[in-house]
């Protein structure tokens, strides 16, 4: 896949989702998912999910996490992470010597411009913005339903992104944004699934991004002096399972689930058994 695409969010907010409601990741529970996400295994106990790449927040390697025919995930090959432009010299040289050959950008150019990463201009960098810059806000939207406004706007951006995973070099692969939650979790969503991974634990490994932002969530509100703003960015900062398993029941009940929705996009059946074989060991 290209190094770059010339597409880019519109919005400079968390995660492209400035305009969202109060309350918008309370999306309430149906049947029995909760207990399904819990029942899943400890995923944050893993060994190697959390990776110390100063000064990253959120970067854990998805290694470990098990498919539905008894395998798992490889270590090392699919990593999610908040923006690298907060690495230092020292968590640089630390994504090198993990042997990262990607680092996928999924944010907006305005943002990219605002905190480049390390790695632009490097081989390593692949800029695949998910957004284009007159997409709508949504902001009447719950946090699921902008999720799904996203990937039903626009098939093609996602599905480069999760191309970008399969055509990457031998390697690991590191896919962020800004806080390694929205367009990360829906991304690395959907690559997971087409690995085979069950859906409750995808939403258990999207609900960990919460813990570890929460000392910079803290002080970004703490930032904001208009209350409503404040309360707006409130709203989107939780990661409830439930949000992405609305999410993919939505990819499942409008396009008969992941693999087409991305076949929509142009992500056919070829690339998706070869991003399973890059993934799954």
């Amino acid at each position: 896949m290209a190094g770059t695409a010339e597409h880019g969010p519109r919005d400079d907010s968390h995660d492209g989702l400035q305009n969202a409601p109060l309350n918008s990741s309370h999306i309430t529970p149906q049947g029995n998912r909760r207990d399904d996400v819990e029942a899943a295994l400890d995923l944050d106990g893993l060994p190697s999910r959390h990776l110390d790449w100063p000064d990253c927040r959120n970067a854990r390697d998805l290694g470990g996490l098990p498919t539905t025919d008894g395998r798992a995930i490889r270590h090392r090959a699919l990593i999610r992470t908040d923006s690298p432009h907060r690495l230092t010299e020292q968590g640089v040289a630390a994504v090198h010597a993990y042997g990262v050959s990607r680092v996928i950008d999924l944010r907006r150019h305005a943002e990219r411009e605002r905190a480049p990463s390390p790695f632009l201009g490097t081989p390593l960098h692949c800029h695949v913005p998910v957004q284009n810059p007159a997409d709508p806000d949504h902001e009447w939207l719950t946090l699921a339903e902008i999720y799904i406004a996203m990937l039903d706007l626009r098939p093609r951006l996602f599905a480069t992104a999760v191309a970008a995973i399969a055509d990457a070099p031998p390697g690991g692969v590191v896919v962020h944004c800004a806080g390694g939650k929205d367009r990360t979790g829906m991304v690395v969503a959907m690559a997971l699934h087409l690995a085979g991974v069950e859906t409750a634990t995808i939403a258990a490994d999207y609900a960990l991004t919460e813990g570890r932002l929460v000392e910079e969530n803290a002080a970004a509100l703490a930032a904001i002096s208009d209350p409503r703003v404040r309360e707006i960015m409130r709203g989107l900062q939780p990661t409830p399972p439930e949000v992405m398993l609305t999410t993919l029941e939505h990819l499942d009940s409008k396009y008969g689930g992941v693999a087409n929705y991305l076949e929509r996009g142009g992500f056919g059946p070829d690339r998706a058994q070869g991003l399973r074989d890059r993934l799954v060991g």
